[in-house]
């Protein structure tokens, strides 16, 4: 068994507007400590995973940057989508990269942008998952017992008639409402889809083929081309006629054969600016500032303003966000639509903002 990670990078962040831009999204960014979160991420794999097995999946924009930050992996390790077709397409392309080089490979999959601190016993959980994954031939997610309601997650329901540790998956849910939400919670049976994955190559590549024939005709058409002077042509012809669909609509929901392990470690998905104001330190009032920021009379806000001195007087529960050309001043409860200013930015042609 040789452990290999696969971690997609390809998301522009579009909640963690204006700081998140196309050319360095939210993965590239340092929210929490001076190395960036997918520099993080990278750093949870040693001792676990070698540099040369480590991949990246990403976009032709973001390469070169992430090439900056990691410059410990391969060049040719860093995999450039020529579209953005959601994880299934990701993941297949990565699969059949590493099917090429790597003989008896169990893939890790992870998201580059998951703050996870408590690193030992998240190893612990991924090489137990991996040695699972490899003799039982199983898809392994890694599920998160939720602590509230939240209504920003994805769920996954377990068979808990046996005590175990790798329970038989019932079903995915999808991100609910918060009396939904609710109901999942008190269950019990209900986990935080994680957007972790383990399984053996050949695995995956079988039930690619099993339940997404066309992704699976289009990704072996791409590895006969791979190492050839064709790559890069077939790539963009080939992936520009694959259907945009999701690893858990595509593969998870539908196999028989799928487990879920309990990852008993801090975890958050850092979904939008309320949740790294949530992992914060705050002072007395309940306000974190980033920067050169002055409090008056205020209470629960978060500010980033590293490139200007920023103050707020008399108000509570805002984040604000500086850069150099735009601000951003929102109601916490509201983060989760920052990503309707993209929306906008981009209806309106306004690319300098993007």
């Amino acid at each position: 068994m040789e452990l290999v990670a696969v971690i997609m990078a390809g998301g522009v962040g579009s909640r963690f507007w204006p700081k998140s831009r196309a050319k360095e999204p939210k993965q590239l960014l340092n929210l929490f400590s001076a190395s960036s979160m997918i520099q993080n991420t990278v750093e949870r794999m040693k001792g676990l995973v070698r540099d040369e097995n480590i991949f990246i999946i990403t976009n032709k924009i973001q390469k070169v940057l992430i090439a900056k930050q990691l410059p410990q992996l391969p060049i040719e390790n860093i995999i450039e989508e020529p579209f953005g077709k959601n994880t299934a397409a990701a993941i297949g392309l990565a699969s059949i990269i590493i099917d090429k080089k790597i003989k008896d490979a169990v893939t890790i999959v992870l998201p580059a942008d998951h703050l996870i601190n408590d690193t030992k016993e998240f190893q612990r959980v991924i090489k137990e998952a991996s040695d699972f994954a490899y003799i039982e031939k199983s898809l392994v997610t890694i599920g998160i017992n939720p602590t509230r309601p939240d209504t920003g997650y994805g769920y996954i329901q377990i068979d808990e008639i046996e005590a175990q540790t790798f329970h038989k998956v019932i079903r995915f849910a999808e991100k609910p409402n918060y009396d939904t939400a609710k109901r999942f919670l008190e269950a019990g049976d209900f986990f935080w889809n994680s957007g972790m994955f383990i399984w053996r190559v050949d695995v995956i590549l079988c039930e690619i083929a099993e339940y997404m024939p066309d992704l699976y005709e289009g990704i072996q058409t791409i590895s006969q081309v791979i190492g050839t002077s064709d790559y890069d042509d077939v790539l963009a012809k080939v992936y520009g006629q694959l259907k945009s669909i999701s690893i858990d609509y595509g593969i998870m929901e539908k196999s028989h054969n799928v487990r879920l392990i309990k990852g008993k470690f801090d975890w958050s998905d850092v979904g939008s600016w309320d949740a790294v104001y949530h992992l914060l330190e705050k002072d007395n009032k309940g306000n974190v500032g980033k920067g050169d920021v002055y409090f008056g009379n205020t209470n629960g806000t978060y500010v980033n303003s590293e490139n200007k001195f920023t103050a707020v007087i008399g108000v509570n529960n805002l984040l604000v966000i500086n850069t150099d050309d735009a601000t951003l001043v929102c109601h916490r409860d509201y983060a989760q639509d920052v990503k309707l200013i993209v929306d906008y930015l981009k209806m309106n042609k306004k690319d300098e903002l993007l």
